[in-house]
C-alpha cells in the first residue's frame, strides 16, 4: 500500500518516468528500476527465442500461446512490466491495439537482479497471485537458477528449482524439453570487466569499466 498520507501514485507518474527506467506501480506507489543489464537481456532474449516457435507461433510445437516481451500490464491499479508474459489464446485470441493490456496473464517471467530480486519477490509475486496470474518462473542469469512457481490458494507453490546447464520441462511449458545452457551460453563470467549505461556492473558481479 502506499505510504499513510502520501499521494498514491497514477499513470501520469509512469508517463512521466525517465526514457531510461521501467516505471511500474506497485500497491499504490511507484517504482523505478534501471534498464535491464547485459546478462538480464540476453537470457530474457534467448528464452523467447526458446519458447517463441513451440507455443506463440505454432511451427515447432503445440502452439496455443501469445508470448510478449516486456509487456506494459495494467492489473487492477498495479501498472507492471514483466520480463516476459504469456496468454493462452483462447483468453487473448490477439494483442489489443492499444499501449498497455488489461488482462493478466497466464505466465509471466522475472529475471533476477540485485536491484530488482527483492521487489519482484516481496512486491510482484503477491500482485500477480492477486491478479489470478497461474504460473511464474524466476530466472537468475548469473546463478544459472530457473524457479517454476504455481498459483495456490492466494499463494505460490514451488514446483521445481532448476540449476545450471541441465534439460528441463517446466510448466505451463512442459510440452516440450528446454536445455537451459542455452539462456546462459552468451553471458561472459563475471570475472569478465564491461562497461553499461543501465544497471551497474556490480548488480551482476562485474567491476565496473575503468
Amino acid at each position: 500500500m502506499a505510504g499513510e498520507g502520501k499521494k498514491p501514485a497514477t499513470y501520469q507518474d509512469v508517463l512521466d518516468a525517465p526514457e531510461h527506467q521501467v516505471a511500474e506501480i506497485l500497491n499504490g506507489e511507484l517504482h523505478l528500476s534501471p534498464r535491464p543489464g547485459g546478462p538480464h537481456a540476453a537470457a530474457t532474449s534467448t528464452l523467447g527465442y526458446v519458447l517463441g516457435p513451440p507455443f506463440h507461433l505454432g511451427t515447432t510445437g503445440p502452439g496455443g500461446w501469445i508470448l510478449l516481451d516486456e509487456p506494459e500490464l495494467h492489473l487492477d491499479q498495479d501498472v507492471v512490466v514483466p520480463d516476459l508474459a504469456g496468454w493462452r489464446r483462447e483468453r487473448l485470441p490477439a494483442v489489443p491495439n492499444q499501449a498497455f493490456i488489461s488482462m493478466a496473464p497466464d505466465w509471466a517471467c522475472e529475471m533476477l537482479s540485485r536491484s530488482t530480486a527483492a521487489t519482484d519477490r516481496a512486491k510482484k509475486l503477491p500482485l500477480y497471485a492477486r491478479a489470478g496470474v497461474e504460473h511464474v518462473w524466476l530466472v537468475d542469469a548469473i546463478q544459472r537458477t530457473l524457479e517454476v512457481l504455481r498459483a495456490h490458494a492466494g499463494t505460490w507453490l514451488i514446483v521445481a528449482v532448476h540449476h545450471g546447464d541441465v534439460r528441463v520441462r517446466a510448466e505451463p511449458f512442459d510440452a516440450i524439453e528446454i536445455d537451459l545452457s542455452v539462456l546462459w551460453s552468451s553471458i561472459a563470467p563475471p570475472s569478465v570487466r564491461g562497461t553499461r549505461a543501465s544497471e551497474d556492473a556490480g548488480e551482476y558481479g562485474f567491476e565496473p569499466g575503468m
